[in-house]
C-alpha cells in the first residue's frame, strides 16, 4: 500500500466521522494532500471552494464535484409523479405485473410475446397482465 492509498484511506475515516474501526489510518499517514482531480484542483478550490464532506482531512476536492446524494434523489411523490414504473410498483407492488402495466401503458397493443420480451417476463406473467389490463380498458371506454 502505498502513502496514496493510505491518504485515500484516512480521507474515508475523517469522512465517517466516528468510524474507529480505520482510526489508525489517519495516524499512519503524513503524506501530503491527496487532489481529487488529477489537474487544477487548486484553480478549481479556490474558484468554488473546498467541499465541506472534506475539508479537514487529507482529500482537496473541490465543492460540487462529487455528487450530494441526499440532493439529487427525488422525493418518492415526485418520483411516482414523474416515473411510471415506480408509479405501478408503489400501486401493485415490485413486482413483473406492474413492469408489464407499465409497458402496455406505453404501447397497449403489443403481442404477448413482445411484451414479456420487453418487460423481462415470462409468456404467463405478460399473458395475465394483458388481460387485466384489456378488461380495464375496456371499461373505461
Amino acid at each position: 500500500m502505498d502513502d496514496g492509498d493510505l491518504g485515500v484511506l484516512a480521507v474515508l475515516t475523517t469522512w465517517l466521522g466516528n468510524d474507529r474501526r480505520l482510526a489508525r489510518l489517519v495516524a499512519a499517514y503524513a503524506g501530503p494532500p491527496v487532489d481529487l482531480l488529477p489537474t487544477g484542483t487548486a484553480f478549481q478550490i479556490e474558484r468554488r471552494g473546498e467541499d465541506e464532506r472534506f475539508a479537514l482531512s487529507a482529500l482537496r476536492t473541490p465543492n460540487g464535484t462529487l455528487r450530494d446524494r441526499a440532493a439529487d434523489v427525488l422525493s418518492p411523490e415526485a418520483l411516482i409523479r414523474h416515473h411510471a414504473g415506480y408509479r405501478n410498483r408503489v400501486l401493485m407492488g415490485p413486482s413483473f405485473r406492474a413492469d408489464v402495466w407499465t409497458v402496455l401503458e406505453q404501447a397497449p397493443e403489443l403481442p404477448i410475446a413482445e411484451l414479456a420480451r420487453r418487460a423481462s417476463c415470462s409468456f404467463a406473467t405478460a399473458w395475465q397482465a394483458a388481460r387485466d389490463f384489456r378488461l380495464q380498458a375496456a371499461g373505461e371506454g
